[in-house]
């Protein structure tokens, strides 16, 4: 390979200063150790270069390759501007290359790159270090120069890699020395090991923990030195010993600030500071302690000065306050967080134990048909979105287009422009900037403006009837279904004319609709449309692959299996549509989540059910304190959340699970996991939300539930199979667990809670414990994800452990993954149980998904953020997709999620099957009407790493 094919874009003396103002000021470290400006030129003119290699000389004259170099150049730029440091090595930015070329799927310029910079490594390895590092300086804060102390770096880098067997500090070293220059800042030396170790991690995962651990040891200078008011370090030893008089003053500095409750002062400190564990310190991987540092630990003006441990005790101690042994169950409650086998959601972790506890993760609202309740609304969504509330906005009641206004004798102009208000509230509250707000607005397929509701988050149209910051959802019921499945008429009617429509579902509703078309057919409606059903589900399904909303969600099941029947209607589900919680214009449904870590409750020989019940009743618990203790920033929510007290319980890792037991994802061995595993946390957590209503008493309306009657979840599946007359129901009910002896005792004793389970995306505090989201499948086994606190190198341990056993996990095999995208398929000498076991998200059949989730489903009582993944698209597939969950008893479905069109040309996939090889075959799903579009083009549906997607982050 000749040289200029892919020179790397290093720099010169002379080089200018960059043109782009994202890289203004960034500074180019060369392997010398001297530093120059960036120059954003020279990436342009390495990429093109690399395409000339392997595309031609004829490349050069090309427009497309301009406009293509151009783009991947601006690219790198925002990466690099992205960088923690002002100043990068030339390394890293030719690390952001050829990440570049990756993503764009440029892999033969990818290839050559690669191959290229090793070759030039080797040379520069074999002529010795550029340059000495005893010949650097640091720069002080006060603009001191100091000599670079060589030891104390090999100190620190050596105390990160102790105990971790997979590691060493040399490549540590080595890495860091690359990103030295004379006159480093003290902090960008700090910054520079952590760097360093995680450039290593796509070669072995366990270089996360040695980067947290070098991000940690940051953490504890910047916290200790804040407290002490000078610079202060300590080892994690050291540490060890003063975490006690540490958490004194952190919590003393905290209520000075009016970060923390000054009720936590008043626990018993040396008992509970007694049981820290230190050394959980080190049980992070990176991207989960650099999100409790970017998002969660407390600070003062940017400075963090809450540790790990301190972070688990507050968030226990908030968690405790109201206990009657306070210090006992605060114990308790760290005990679980700190071992990282359940994790609360993030608006608990945010603000348990501070002056605001507002600990509720989701808000459902039904929005009136009133300029009254509607501004109401607006305001609503504000001051539950302010701390860090998710918002589920159900609108079918405003009427449509063209309604009659009595008031003005005028006609209305539809939900539409309302939406738009709402959506841009949704962006200019931001949760304090720790998160951007969210809010999904929920809308009846019957609704006359339901066709315009599903251009909402289209690019082209008018802009004033656009939301392009506001997720959005179907909200379907079965008669619509029904429609589509025998080819019949639809009809849209504006609410205000049919208004009973809204509160009614299963039998009542298809009768009430049906009455209410043969009203239209005698004139006595006036706003009305009829239209082929199929018609507009295809649009639905192909406005759903186009823009990634709305989403398909299903009014029915949703209600007949909801134990609060007698109390209202499930209007809507949530932001992320596990939650299916009764709303009226007087009630604001609350809901309170959090999630078990499934990976630390199996063994290779299965589920640890007997820990997951200590687990899960400690949670249940915790979860049900939340609601007395949380600070409702309206009325009418407290009202309904101290009413019915629902709690959320989820789990996440549940492919973690597979992996740890050799279990194939697309398998029915899976599937039966799926099923024993959420049978055993239901059964868990419904007895200890009956326990605790032997303890403190049945939530207020328990009278004339499901409950009451002895009816639990598993047998609500009865009452939707009623409605459906015995069609359109395909849902396995085997059970394994003593669930009469439950039943009888909930009926006597009672529930403290009105539902208890729902399983939730759990995207950000999975990455805080080290596992993979909620029940999703692995994206791929190698990647880089994208989200608010940076990118980061994702590889999935499991698999590299599984390759180690087999002597096959080497460089060949990382670069082999590299251009695979992550995928083992193509992989020749990796055996085929592996490529069983690790198949990626869009390998996988998406039936499995939605069989495992049908088993689920049956166990809980609300629902679960079901990502549904297609690699090929095509009206067809998904017809038959979507139409299977309505089949298999899911209550509701969130993104689908779709590769590019080039990803879908290269996939391991063959034939129309979607089968891998040496993948078992799906099970068969009924058969469905087909929708005879042609396949659809590359789409907007979520891509996984997208940063301003909520349930990437």
């Amino acid at each position: 390979m000749s040289a200029p094919a892919s020179a790397p874009p290093e720099s010169s003396a002379a080089d200018p200063p960059a043109a782009d103002p994202s890289t203004a000021g960034l500074r180019v470290v060369r392997r010398d150790g001297t530093v120059s400006g960036f120059d954003g030129s020279k990436i342009a003119v390495a990429m093109t270069k690399a395409f000339l290699a392997v595309e031609g000389g004829d490349a050069g004259a090309s427009s497309r390759l301009h406009h293509l170099v151009t783009e991947l150049t601006a690219q790198v730029r925002d990466a690099l501007a992205r960088f923690p440091a002002a100043a990068v090595h030339v390394e890293q930015i030719q690390d952001q290359v050829e990440l570049a070329l990756m993503r764009g799927e440029h892999h033969k310029a990818a290839r050559s790159y690669v191959l290229y910079r090793e070759e030039r490594a080797k040379a520069r390895d074999a002529a010795g270090p550029a340059a000495e590092h005893s010949t650097l300086h640091v720069t002080d804060p006060d603009g001191t120069r100091h000599p670079l102390d060589w030891d104390r770096l090999e100190s620190v880098v050596g105390e990160a890699v102790a105990g971790i067997d997979a590691v060493s500090a040399e490549p540590v070293l080595a890495e860091t020395r690359r990103n030295l220059y004379d006159g480093i800042t003290a902090d960008e030396l700090a910054q520079a090991p952590v760097m360093a170790a995680r450039t290593l991690v796509e070669l072995e995962p366990d270089y996360s923990f040695v980067a947290a651990r070098l991000l940690l040891g940051r953490l504890r200078g910047e916290a200790l030195s804040y407290l002490a008011g000078s610079p202060r370090r300590l080892d994690q030893a050291g540490m060890a010993e003063a975490y006690p008089d540490y958490v004194r003053d952190y919590l003393r500095r905290a209520i000075e600030l009016g970060l923390a409750d000054p009720e936590l002062t008043r626990f018993d400190l040396d008992r509970l500071t007694a049981a820290i564990r230190p050394e959980r310190d080190l049980d992070f991987g990176f991207l989960g302690l650099q999100t409790l540092y970017d998002r969660y630990f407390l600070h003062h003006r940017g400075t963090r000065f809450e540790l790990p441990q301190a972070f688990f005790l507050r968030v226990a101690m908030g968690l405790a306050v109201r206990e009657r042994d306070r210090e006992a169950r605060a114990i308790e409650f760290y005990e679980l967080l700190s071992r990282l086998d359940f994790m609360a959601s993030t608006p608990t972790l945010f603000n348990a134990g501070t002056t605001r506890p507002q600990l509720s993760s989701c808000f459902l609202t039904t929005v009136d048909d009133d300029l009254d309740s509607i501004f109401q609304a607006y305001r609503n969504n504000a001051l539950l979105a302010k701390y860090s509330g998710g918002l589920g906005n159900d609108w079918t009641p405003v009427r449509g287009l063209g309604a009659h206004i009595k008031g003005t004798n005028g006609e209305s102009q539809g939900v539409v422009p309302f939406l738009k208000i709402a959506s841009d509230t949704a962006v200019a509250v931001n949760q304090g900037g720790k998160r951007k707000g969210a809010a999904c607005a929920y809308l009846e397929t019957w609704h006359i403006d339901v066709e315009e509701f599903l251009d909402l988050r289209k690019n082209t149209g008018d802009d004033r009837r656009r939301t392009h910051d506001m997720n959005t959802a179907n909200w379907v019921p079965d008669e619509f279904l029904r429609r589509v499945e025998a080819d019949a008429e639809w009809t849209l009617f504006s609410p205000d004319e049919t208004p009973d429509l809204h509160d009614l579902y299963g039998v009542e509703f298809a009768l009430r609709y049906r009455a209410y078309e043969s009203a239209a057919d005698r004139g006595e409606i006036r706003v009305v449309k009829r239209v082929r059903a199929v018609e507009l589900w295809r649009r639905m399904l192909t406005v759903l692959f186009e823009t990634g909303h709305p989403w398909i969600t299903f009014k029915d099941p949703c209600n007949l299996r909801s134990p609060q029947q007698h109390a209202g209607v499930v209007h809507s589900s949530n932001l992320c549509t596990e939650i299916t919680l009764n709303t009226g214009p007087a009630e604001v449904a609350v809901c309170n989540l959090s999630s078990v870590n499934l990976l630390t409750h199996v063994t290779k020989d299965g589920l640890d059910s007997e820990k997951l019940r200590r687990t899960v009743t400690t949670a249940v618990r915790m979860l049900d304190n939340v609601i007395d203790i949380n600070f409702y920033t309206i009325p009418e929510a407290r009202r309904s959340n101290l009413r019915h007290r629902p709690i959320g319980l989820g789990l996440m890792g549940f492919q973690d699970a597979l992996f740890e037991q050799g279990i194939p994802l697309a398998s029915d061995a899976a599937v039966g996991f799926a099923d024993r595993s959420m049978e055993h946390l239901s059964y868990h957590a419904i007895a200890a939300s009956s326990a605790l209503a032997a303890e403190r008493g049945r939530y207020a309306s328990f009278d004339g539930s499901l409950w009451s009657k002895g009816l639990l979840p598993i047998d609500s599946i009865a009452l939707l199979e009623a409605a459906r007359e015995g069609d359109g129901l395909d849902v396995d009910r085997t059970s394994t667990l003593d669930w009469d002896g439950l039943r009888e005792r909930v009926r006597i004793v009672g529930m403290r809670n009105s539902n208890v389970m729902a399983i939730a995306p759990t995207a950000t505090i999975s990455n805080i414990c080290g596992v993979g989201q909620s029940i999703e499948p692995q994206f791929r086994n190698l990647f880089v994800k994208s989200n608010m606190s940076g990118d980061f190198t994702v590889i999935n341990p499991h698999l590299v452990r599984s390759l180690k056993e087999r002597g096959l996990w080497d460089e060949v095999m990382i670069s082999d993954l590299k251009y695979f995208d992550g995928s083992l398929g193509e992989i020749d000498r990796v055996p085929t149980d592996l490529k069983a076991l690790y198949a990626t998200a869009f390998e996988i059949e998406p039936r499995w998904l939605v069989e495992a989730a049908s088993r689920r489903q049956k166990w809980i009582d609300q629902a679960q953020s079901l990502n549904l993944y297609l690699a090929a698209p095509s009206g067809r597939r998904l017809d038959e997709l979507y139409r299977l969950a309505w089949r298999k008893g899911l209550k509701t479905t969130y993104y689908l999620r779709a590769q590019s069109a080039t990803h879908v040309e290269k996939s391991t996939l063959k034939g129309t099957d979607g089968k891998l090889r040496g993948v078992p075959a799906a099970p068969s799903a009924a058969t469905a009407v087909p929708v005879p579009d042609p396949p659809l083009t590359d789409g907007a549906a979520c891509r996984i790493d997208e940063p301003d997607c909520e349930a990437c982050q």
